[in-house]
């Protein structure tokens, strides 16, 4: 005959798994049922490819070359912060742009984040610009100025930088896009996790 008190740290123990077990199906279920971003329209990057995508990471990368043989590539992934609570996202993304000349080695980077408006609309915060000479490279002896913007007070710079980007495609449509699509990874990856914890609470047969 087993011992009581190994009986009564085992019923314990099943009840613990018990009440875990349901608030893992509690939460799966609110995941499905909330759709938070599963009901919006797939995000369209435009002229943009995914590059990167792994299910296992928290980042993407898109590449896109332009008619005039310039290459553009965007890596992002999610800030831990959230936005403002009345906007479409819950979170904005760092991104890194890098614009680069056909033929050139050196390449511009712009340091961004995509954030979500108040209402629908999202855009894109130039933070930081630095020309890097030989992206090969990493030293900082083969960069160029660095321009932070939080210390810039040249408005009309900041906005031809702005307009830069978007004849480029890196515009308040790709911003939207982008969120989109980071959120619904996040999630999707959120979701996989909690079937994944509740298979290892489910007691064998």
């Amino acid at each position: 005959m087993r011992k009581v008190p190994a009986v009564l740290r085992q019923a314990r123990k099943a009840i613990a798994d018990l009440d875990l077990l349901k608030v893992l199906q509690c939460e799966i279920n609110h995941e499905f049922s909330a759709k938070q971003f599963q009901n919006d329209e797939s995000s369209s990057f435009g002229d943009f490819v995914v590059d990167w995508d792994s299910p296992q990471s928290q980042d993407v990368v898109l590449c896109r070359r332009c008619e005039s043989g310039e290459e553009v590539s965007v890596s992002a992934f999610l800030s831990a912060e959230g936005s403002n609570e009345t906007s479409k996202f819950p979170r904005n993304a760092f991104m890194k742009v890098g614009v680069k000349k056909p033929g050139l080695r050196s390449l511009l980077q712009f340091d961004c984040v995509a954030t979500a408006q108040v209402g629908d609309g999202c855009d894109v915060e130039i933070q930081n610009v630095n020309y890097i000479s030989s992206p090969d490279l990493d030293s900082s002896a083969h960069k160029g100025p660095y321009i932070s913007f939080f210390s810039s007070s040249d408005e009309r710079l900041r906005d031809e930088f702005h307009k830069y980007l978007e004849a480029r495609g890196v515009d308040k449509s790709f911003a939207d896009s982008l969120l989109l699509h980071l959120h619904k990874k996040e999630q999707g990856q959120y979701v996989e996790w909690l079937h994944k914890l509740q298979g290892l609470v489910i007691p064998s047969e």
